[in-house]
């Protein structure tokens, strides 16, 4: 069984940047509400305690019962986790005189393993309007900064398992030397032996399948994208042809895509069936300009298709999703229930209505995890490397009414933008890009002759997760470039322009 760290979730928004500097350091770890139960056994090797927007002062103030965690595991606590500990064990914590945000140069008072080969004056990251003002009897002082007495401590008292606490972000970019720290508490102090990598997750993962599935069928929705590839991978290496894939052409694809993928997925011997339902999409979205309607319209039609298609397939007993760990961790507050569950890789609804169980290789995998995961299985670079690309596809991304002549523009369109984006190398520096087909037209010169022709908008974004982005400055030449090859070569088109709108306050799709 594999060996993992539980980190135990306040509400901080920087829990998930624990997580990943734990994976980071080749350890699997899970996060969980601080106030869910859960079992200690031989593969938990400990526990970091995550921070948070309270105040360890508040009223209603999340706790957990530390003191039963040490007879057990070594702890680490995390700003907000590490003012609870002190709390916990009799220290005391105040309001600062000042609040403490952003960088802090910590300076080591006593040499620990914790800290082992992290310089002196290193720097850190503070977030806290708290401070540890007094250590419980029994703990010490490993660092301070110039604004606080306390930035890291551990319990020296014997007769339990480590404890450590920081006053600092460690997980994040601008904790320099932050992620040493981790991976000391990881390696020296909870013993990890830091073997959970690509290919030990497919091996255990195709075995866990085989136990899940046994002789059942499973179907399952593809999209093309990364993760509904990387997990079909996953479960046709457990269960080979009793996986049946369906690929649906909605009439949104990218220029191509439908045949392409199709030949891919033959390529990496999965049992696919393509479906081409283009014109069924293209009359029920006649008329619809509101993107909602656009959305649900192709959502409810996506569904109907899918589910006459898999009732064909009477053994199926598993439906098979490309739902990641974000999707996980967003869906689970740390106060109880969230009201939206992300559903980008779920087929909603059709578990119950087809008396389905789950397959979800991938829960518990961050995007770039996929990636390595992917590679590992031996897909292609371009599949595992491909842009992020919105379920609705090309609908929000023409303004307006749907029509199959404004798809083939925006196609052509977009296949030059992406396909120049690729051969000047700037593909795998761009988070998402795409071109936007606006709802007006506007007057042109072409020769001797006047035109009246539609306007596209490229846009391009660098981001980590999507969850804010910036305009891509792509290079002018290259812009100017792109703009001629599409109005030379797509006819219908003869203004071109450059999106430079961030997110905030923009969207990264218009609509």
């Amino acid at each position: 069984m594999t060996e993992k760290i539980l980190i135990l979730d306040f509400g901080s928004q920087y829990t998930q940047l624990i997580a990943r500097a734990v994976r980071e350091a080749n350890v699997y770890c899970e996060i969980i509400p601080y106030h869910k139960s859960f079992e200690i056994d031989s593969t938990l090797k400990g526990i970091i305690l995550s921070g948070s927007p309270f105040s360890v002062n508040d009223e209603k103030a999340p706790v957990v019962d530390i003191p039963s965690f040490i007879n057990k595991l070594p702890v680490l606590g995390v700003c907000y986790g590490a003012q609870l500990t002190a709390k916990e064990f009799g220290g005391r914590v105040d309001k600062s005189n000042k609040r403490e945000y952003g960088r802090a140069k910590m300076a080591k008072q006593k040499e620990d393993v914790l800290l082992e080969g992290v310089s002196d004056h290193s720097q850190v990251w503070m977030s806290h309007s708290d401070s540890i003002t007094q250590l419980p009897e029994g703990f010490e002082v490993l660092a301070i900064t110039e604004s606080i007495p306390v930035a890291a401590f551990k319990k020296t008292t014997p007769g339990t398992q480590p404890l450590y606490g920081l006053q600092f972000h460690p997980e994040v970019y601008h904790s320099t030397e932050g992620k040493k720290i981790i991976q000391n508490f990881l390696v020296h102090i909870c013993g990890c032996k830091q073997d959970w990598t690509p290919a030990s997750f497919v091996h255990e993962t195709v075995e866990q399948l085989k136990q899940q599935i046994g002789d059942a069928h499973v179907i399952m929705a593809l999209s093309g994208g990364v993760d509904s590839t990387v997990a079909a991978t996953l479960i046709s290496r457990a269960i080979g042809d009793r996986l049946h894939g369906i690929f649906v052409d909605n009439g949104v694809l990218r220029k191509g895509e439908f045949e392409q993928v199709l030949a891919m997925y033959k390529e990496l011997g999965l049992n696919v069936t393509g479906i081409n339902a283009k014109q069924l999409f293209y009359s029920e979205l006649k008329g619809k300009e509101d993107p909602e309607a656009k959305r649900k319209t192709i959502g409810k039609l996506f569904i109907d298709v899918f589910q006459e298609e898999a009732g064909k397939i009477k053994e199926a007993k598993f439906l098979g999703q490309g739902t990641i760990y974000p999707d996980v961790i967003e869906s689970v507050s740390v106060h109880g229930p969230s009201v939206t569950i992300k559903s980008h890789h779920n087929v909603g609804g059709l578990p119950e209505k087809m008396h389905l169980s789950l397959v979800e290789p991938l829960r518990f995998l961050f995007k770039d995890e996929v990636r390595k995961v992917g590679l590992e299985l031996g897909i292609p670079g371009d599949m595992i490397f491909r842009h992020p690309f919105p379920g609705p596809g090309l609908a929000i991304r023409i303004l307006g009414e749907i029509t199959e002549e404004k798809v083939t523009l925006l196609q052509a369109a977009d296949d030059i933008y992406i396909k120049s984006l690729k051969a000047q190398d700037l593909y795998k520096s761009v988070w998402q890009a795409g071109a936007i087909l606006l709802p007006v037209k506007s007057v042109g010169v072409m020769g001797d002759e006047r035109t009246y022709e539609f306007t596209v908008a490229l846009r391009a974004v660098t981001s980590v997760d999507g969850m804010t982005a910036d305009w891509a400055h792509l290079p002018y030449e290259f812009l100017a470039n792109v703009s001629n090859d599409i109005i030379n070569n797509v006819r219908g088109i003869n203004r071109v322009v450059y999106d430079i709108s961030s997110k905030p306050p923009a969207t990264i799709e218009w609509e």
